[in-house]
């Protein structure tokens, strides 16, 4: 079967001290190829090691993982990785952060030469290709990472509140970018993101989790990241029905926040 299967995943974490936290249990997900999928929910409802699962830093210890029927063992160049910090080599020049992931496969240099240049030019770097990366804002460095993940072919772009740490102008361009990257490309995005607005404006599909254990809670089918590309995306937060999700959702999760914070007076007393 094609595309990304999520099979009954669920991860416990063995503590020193002879416990044990159960981070998800029973998450199932099937996307097919090109899907982009936003993934929301309250701290700790396991958004993060789903997203480290997925990328194969972590074996769960129940259930698998399959690509296009290969089961995920470990990290692998068919996914691709972009962090909230986009861990650079901060002492390389913009063109050699992007090419190095060709440069390791041994590609040759006017082929990896296209690559770099085509990149930087979607991304809007290719007037700083031969920057050190230190020199960029933080806008550009998170480019400068989309562009190098994506120089290495991946099948699938994980995603890791990758415009966290950015500021609200600079935030809703890169939001803008990630939508034209992804329709240009044609990849299958996961995005993991503490922002509902973030999560209705980048998910075709959004899914709400719950802690703990992390699950599934709800799952969205939205119009807006289609209705988003190549426009003004303030002009989609201003639609009714954007509106009306929003509010929902927010409801949902301050829910979930004050269930969990009952649950700790509790424990505390």
């Amino acid at each position: 079967m094609t595309g990304l299967i999520i099979d009954n995943i669920s991860m416990r974490f063995d503590l020193p001290n002879g416990s044990s936290v159960q981070a998800l249990k029973n998450v199932s997900l099937h996307l097919q190829p090109g899907e982009l999928l936003s993934v929301l929910g309250p701290s700790g409802c396991g958004k993060t090691t789903l997203l480290n699962i997925l990328a194969g830093f972590l074996a769960p210890t129940e259930g698998k993982v399959t690509l296009d029927g290969k089961r995920v063992n470990g990290p692998g160049p068919e996914r691709g990785m972009v962090f909230q910090q986009g861990a650079l080599f901060e002492w390389m020049s913009v063109r050699k952060n992007v090419d190095f992931g060709p440069r390791m496969k041994g590609m040759a240099e006017a082929e990896r030469n296209a690559i770099t240049d085509h990149l930087l030019e979607t991304v809007g770097l290719q007037d700083f290709k031969d920057k050190a990366v230190y020199e960029l804002s933080g806008g550009m460095q998170q480019r400068v990472a989309l562009a190098r993940c994506l120089a290495n072919e991946p099948q699938v772009v994980l995603m890791d509140e990758p415009l966290g740490a950015l500021d609200a102008l600079t935030r809703e361009k890169m939001q803008g970018l990630v939508l034209k990257l992804w329709k240009e490309t044609g990849k299958t995005v996961i995005l993991i993101t503490h922002s509902v607005e973030e999560a209705l404006l980048l998910g075709e599909r959004l899914l709400v989790m719950a802690p703990r254990p992390g699950r599934i809670f709800k799952e969205y089918r939205l119009p807006f990241a289609d209705d988003g590309v190549g426009k003004d995306l303030r002009e989609v937060k201003k639609s009714a029905g954007f509106a009306e999700r929003r509010e929902e959702i927010l409801s949902m999760i301050w829910g979930m926040e004050e269930e969990i914070m009952g649950r700790a007076e509790g424990a505390e007393a």
